[in-house]
């Protein structure tokens, strides 16, 4: 009885808590204490002074009192008091970063230290600090108090007043415009730790039938920020809504949520809202049309809200406040639950300056294996072996290629990671190794929940060590999840993580090979019985930190431990593939992420866009949707339809739900199949330009699909445009969002004409065009001025397509010039790190196309090399139609006639196309076109 009753019990808590969510399952911020004290303040309430100001080892120090005289005619006084001073202090760093951090004074207690969140900055990054040597003393232009000054780089100055204090970045001189500031409205407040309760006061807070007991008692902190001449500003994932941030408070907007930032595991979530997801990235940047953009960063774990406050917000506080006239901004509120204020402001100007500025702190998106970046099958569940071959060979059967199958959490022996259920699986090894030889890879589930069962090794062994998060009274956690009575890892010890990593290797998952991957899911953590499906917030980490303080990254440090585990089983010879549902500043070091449990919806592949563009702009490029949406039944044309825009998604993967109608690309009739395969083949036809991107990621932060205002951010047409995006900086595509639809608008940004990806036929730019809502493709067009990568070659899966020629796509602009990159290596290891790579620059310039180098040169530049040669040179938008092509300097003559644009795909347009020139892309060369 007691086994059935219990699994018949955990049934219905799965039913209730995770398949009937609702709104009311979570708080909002009337319910959320800290929010609503901090949204009760009103501006100019902040009375504290900085004093004792001063240079010291190099940093600007100083302490924040409370003004002697108090806050006069506030409501709130006592949220307002500091009973002890506050240090403040500001470092500034190359390239334009300058970092503020306020804390308490650990010499005048309490004896517990405020969280600070570790392993996410950069060592690097900390040794570009400058040493200020001195400050200047001025008075403000606007009357406003006295300022310390100090460089921070060429045109720019940080500054903070000292009453009422405020910290900003300005452009250099007296009169420099501000760009960023940090308590311009005087909202700041700092809740201090304590150890004694006063009397009748009741530190414990209540949400449903959950109680958090918080032992020091309310600690939030919270800030205005403003941002300069900027006319939007975007960032803070995750959030499904616009990449525009809609204001949430003012004029006009009536009872509207803060964008939460709380990590939790949400079923179904709900488009255009506010509501926090499953990762959190709290990076802002902004961007108008006469400045360029700007960003901030504050870097803390604990539960965020953020407004943005609509223009007219504060203007009853005009008078007070003193803010300058003659600049527009946006102004935006900060309050976080716990932890200190350790905030970065970016000066940009670009908008690309600021996404490098920030991933310069936090670090470059990794560098994928080339096959992480093609296609992706995957279902809740594959059932066992036999429908594993099934599937894959339908993808041969149906001349559809792709690279990882995936298996969710059903393959384990009872949720129990890092087995395999053996009646389903019993050869799991030579499973893998028979997609393998296909070029193929598989994934696996690896959930950080570990069911507590003293017959399952790794139960056991996290337990004998003391390895598992604490709840509040120091007894092993205890919460429910897929696997039962489970407890969780605690992943802020760095010892605990180094165990981890090394149940990844062959010895301990049994049954895995070096073609295993590995996904991170339900990582918020997801707990189904906790407060808000997620972790008590008084449950205790390894040195006493709550997990109020790190719970947002608590998820990252388990992505990071499974990545290192991943690079340690092949000794640090492949690069790893690990995808993750949580996220945290930090997480593109490790891998992919998806924007989680969405739906079959038209809306859904809506929101797709702006969810991942908002990823890129905040490091973290490697992401994508659930192609036809996880939960529901998508209509044929909805499923064509995302497949058509998800072949243009950074990661490609198409998944679904246990309870949906099978879909793979071949059961929906020979059409519907024809126009799946078709969109796949687009994807797989592009890898090589991919590829290139996620380089030019890796190097520069710089993200892979791009919102159309980074590419052109004078062209205020663009700025809440989230319907389209740009894949690098020479494709735009153009989203259908709607059944049935006959027509699309599509806006081409810029001066230069775009070339039809299909046909070839030019389009003018900064005109919007109402196109045909063609069945077989959405809108894609590659921009003037570039040179595009393609393989025109298909094969069964990516590896299968090394030794392929290259096509290379000549889009030109009204100059004849274009300019292309690409980047080639063995597509696996991190021997690209040592020089072992190819890296091309194509240009078309004065009738010759030439291809140089962009790889050092010298000692270990010779470590990769290629025979693979270019096949076919397409030209568009060159006239007079050309005679003849000489590659240089031989003079070999090659044929130039008309040939298709596409290889494959239905009907073509018959474009200028220089045939078989054969140069290896290794080389130096010349082809000169008259």
């Amino acid at each position: 009885m007691g086994k059935p009753l219990s699994i018949f019990l955990f049934s219905l808590l799965l039913i209730n808590c995770v398949f009937s969510w609702k709104k009311d399952e979570f708080r909002n911020c009337n319910q959320t204490p800290f929010c609503k004290r901090a949204r009760s303040r009103k501006p100019g309430e902040c009375s504290l002074i900085a004093t004792d100001i001063s240079v010291k080892e190099g940093d600007l120090v100083a302490k924040l009192i409370q003004r002697e005289k108090g806050v006069e005619n506030s409501e709130n006084q006592e949220q307002s008091i500091i009973s002890k001073p506050l240090v403040l202090t500001l470092s500034a760093y190359q390239d334009g970063v300058l970092r503020l951090k306020i804390d308490e004074d650990q010499n005048l207690g309490p004896r517990k230290k405020r969280f600070e969140v570790p392993d996410v900055v950069l060592p690097e990054f900390l040794e570009k600090r400058l040493w200020l040597q001195r400050l200047k003393e001025e008075e403000s232009q606007d009357g406003s108090g006295t300022l310390s000054v100090f460089y921070l780089a060429d045109g720019y100055e940080g500054a903070i007043r000292h009453d009422p204090f405020e910290v900003f970045v300005r452009e250099s001189g007296k009169n420099g415009k501000k760009v960023l500031s940090l308590n311009s409205n005087g909202l700041f407040d700092f809740e201090q730790l304590r150890e004694n309760k006063e009397e009748n006061e009741d530190w414990e807070e209540r949400f449903r039938s959950h109680t958090d007991t918080r032992p020091y008692g309310p600690q939030s902190i919270s800030f205005d920020v403003s941002f300069y001449e900027a006319d939007f500003v975007y960032g803070i994932p995750e959030h499904a809504t616009s990449l525009a941030l809609k204001p949430t408070r003012g004029p006009g907007v009536e009872d509207s949520e803060p964008y939460r930032l709380f990590n939790l595991d949400v079923f179904e979530y709900l488009h255009d809202s506010p509501f926090g997801l499953y990762g959190t990235t709290p990076f802002m940047i902004s961007h108008g049309k006469s400045r360029g953009s700007s960003g901030f960063f504050l870097l803390n774990a604990a539960e965020m809200q953020i407004d943005v406050l609509g223009p007219g917000w504060n203007d009853e506080f005009s008078s007070v406040l003193r803010l300058p006239s003659d600049q527009k901004r946006v102004d935006t509120f900060w309050m976080s639950e716990a932890g200190v204020v350790d905030s970065f402001f970016f000066v940009g100007p670009g908008p690309k300056d600021v996404v490098r500025q920030y991933t310069g702190v936090t670090g470059t998106p990794a560098m994928p294996q080339l096959f992480a970046i093609a296609y992706h099958q995957c279902r809740w569940n594959y059932r066992d072996e036999e429908d594993v071959y099934n599937v894959d060979s339908k993808f041969d059967e149906h001349d559809i290629p792709y690279d990882v199958l995936w298996l969710d959490i059903e393959h384990t022996d009872g949720k129990r990671y890092f087995t395999w259920d053996r009646v389903l699986f019993p050869h799991p090894d030579e499973m893998q190794k028979r997609l393998a030889a296909k070029g193929r890879h598989m994934v696996t589930i690896v959930d950080p929940h570990i069911k507590r069962d003293e017959s399952y090794y790794i139960h056991k062994e996290a337990s004998q060590k003391g390895y598992y998060v604490k709840d509040a009274t120091g007894k092993d956690f205890d919460g429910w999840c897929w696997s039962g009575s489970s407890s969780y890892l605690d992943m802020l010890s760095p010892e605990i993580r180094s165990w981890w990593a090394g149940k990844f290797s062959f010895d301990n998952y049994v049954g895995s090979t070096s073609s295993l991957h590995i996904w991170n899911d339900m990582n918020e953590p997801s707990v189904f019985n906790g407060p808000e499906v997620s972790m008590p917030r008084d449950a205790l980490h390894y040195g006493d930190v709550e997990h109020r303080e790190l719970h947002n990254a608590y998820g990252y440090y388990f992505h990071m431990a499974t990545s290192d585990g991943l690079v340690m089983r092949v000794e640090g010879k492949e690069r790893p593939f690990v995808l993750s549902r949580a996220f945290f500043p930090g997480s593109q070091r490790y891998g992919a992420v998806w924007t989680g449990d969405n739906t079959a919806e038209w809306e859904h592949l809506r929101v797709s866009v702006p969810m991942i563009l908002t990823l890129g702009l905040t490091g973290i490029s490697f992401s994508g949707a659930d192609v036809g949406g996880f939960f529901g039944n998508p209509d044929t044309e909805l499923l064509v339809r995302w497949y058509q825009l998800g072949a243009y998604y950074p990661f490609f993967r198409a998944h679904a739900h246990h309870d949906t109608k099978r879909r793979e690309p071949w059961l929906f009739g020979e059409r519907n199949t024809k126009l799946m395969r078709e969109a796949i083949h687009v994807r797989y036809m592009l890898l090589p330009y991919f590829y290139t991107l996620f380089r030019e990621a890796n190097t520069s932060g710089i993200p892979v699909a791009r919102a159309l205002w980074m590419e052109f951010p004078s062209d205020e047409n663009t700025f809440s445009n989230d319907e389209a995006f740009m894949v690098g900086d020479a494709l735009l595509v153009q989203g259908i969002y709607t059944e049935r639809a006959k027509h699309v608008p599509v806006y081409l940004p810029g001066d230069q004409s775009w070339f039809d990806m299909k046909t070839g036929a030019a389009y003018k730019g900064g005109v919007t065009h109402k196109l045909d809502a063609l069945e077989d493709s959405v809108p894609a067009f590659q921009r003037a001025g570039t040179i595009i990568p393609r393989k025109d070659r298909f094969r069964r899966s990516s590896t299968q397509m090394e030794n392929d020629p290259y096509t290379l796509v000549v889009a030109l602009n009204s100059s004849k010039a274009a300019v292309g990159e690409l980047y080639v290596d063995n597509g696996k290891s991190f021997e690209f790190q040592q020089g072992a790579y190819i890296h091309r620059r194509f240009t078309f310039l004065n009738g010759k196309l030439t291809s140089s180098n962009l790889a050092p040169t010298g000692a270990g530049s010779n470590k990769f090399t290629s025979e693979c040669v270019v096949e076919r040179i397409i030209l568009l938008g060159l006239f007079p139609q050309p005679k003849t092509a000489l590659i240089e300097p031989a003079n070999q003559k090659v044929d130039i006639e008309w040939g298709p644009l596409l290889l494959r795909g239905g009907k073509s347009s018959s474009v200028l196309t220089i045939r078989k020139p054969n140069v290896r892309i290794a080389d130096d060369w010349t082809i000169k076109i008259s």
